[in-house]
């Protein structure tokens, strides 16, 4: 496999600084379920901004709520939009994975941030054998990303927990990472904690400065998000992956799927039941903030 900048490709960062979500949101916030005894959940996180990190907000919390409920995984495996690759899934191997800034301008609070958890080897090897729809092949070239460790920082703030991350082939289609999902529900038996990290809603190039809350800046990034919700409870995972149809304006909810990918994963992993609802809302008007748990 090839270096990072090569064959893995990042993306760019997102906006700057995001303020508070609003007291709305929070008042609707739904409290995460217990997982099934004998295997551990899945989840969807919508990560938005780096600076989420660092962040003080309505999200932030329930991510440290969230993380004191569920139970101490053997080790988090994360899908994260900013890990891409082309023509084979890569699994980190590292014994000690490196914290990677993939942003720019940011403040120096954030891009000196180090999460210094320990890697898994043993289960990335397990892993790669376990994927079957693709070439998948363990690695040294990537690290942990922002969509990894600016989440894990609430969840599992004292980095205890092993952590690896599964790449994204950007070349195949949505049947096929709801696919690789699939193959990896069974990790779930081994005491992995299954984690998507993108945003179902993901439009940088129209945020904007507008209140953080349930409410979008925008009908169509509502519209959207309020599909997958619908479609999720109908237990419709065709129409889910068919997304570009989910909605008339779904492109620009979706103008690139890197950040909708990483919740195919989940859902595959997931399994038939709908997941429950951990936190929903926007931030900076079109950044779809909805967090999901699959039991």
């Amino acid at each position: 496999m090839q270096k990072p900048r090569r064959t893995f490709l990042r993306h760019a960062a997102i906006g700057a600084s995001l303020a508070a979500l609003g007291k709305l949101a929070a008042a609707q916030q739904a409290k995460s379920p217990a997982a099934r005894p004998g295997r551990l959940p899945v989840l969807f996180i919508g990560h938005g901004s780096p600076m989420n990190a660092i962040s003080d907000n309505a999200f932030t919390q329930t991510l440290r709520r969230w993380g004191r409920r569920l139970p101490k995984p053997t080790a988090v495996l994360v899908v994260s939009a900013h890990w891409l690759s082309r023509g084979v899934t890569g699994v980190t191997a590292h014994e000690a994975p490196p914290t990677i800034h993939d942003f720019q301008g940011f403040p120096d609070e954030l891009q000196q941030m180090q999460y210094p958890a320990k890697g898994h080897p043993e289960l990335a090897r397990r892993t790669a054998a376990l994927i079957r729809s693709n070439a998948a092949i363990t690695t040294d070239k990537w690290g942990l990303d922002h969509g990894t460790w600016s989440v894990l920082h609430h969840l599992y703030p004292d980095a205890s927990v092993p952590v690896f991350q599964v790449s994204i082939d950007h070349d195949k289609p949505a049947a096929f990472h709801h696919a690789v999902g699939r193959e990896l529900a069974a990790l779930r038996e081994m005491g992995v904690l299954v984690v998507g990290s993108g945003n179902l809603v993901h439009n940088l190039r129209a945020t904007e400065d507008f209140p953080d809350g349930l409410a979008a800046s925008r009908p169509w990034a509502q519209n959207f998000d309020r599909a997958v919700k619908s479609a999720l409870a109908a237990g419709d995972e065709k129409a889910l992956l068919a997304y570009e149809s989910l909605d008339r304006e779904a492109r620009m909810a979706v103008p690139t799927p890197d950040h909708y990918w990483p919740f195919l994963y989940a859902l595959g992993a997931g399994g038939s039941s709908p997941p429950a609802t951990v936190f929903e809302g926007f931030q900076r008007g079109t950044l779809g903030m909805r967090c999901l748990q699959w039991a």
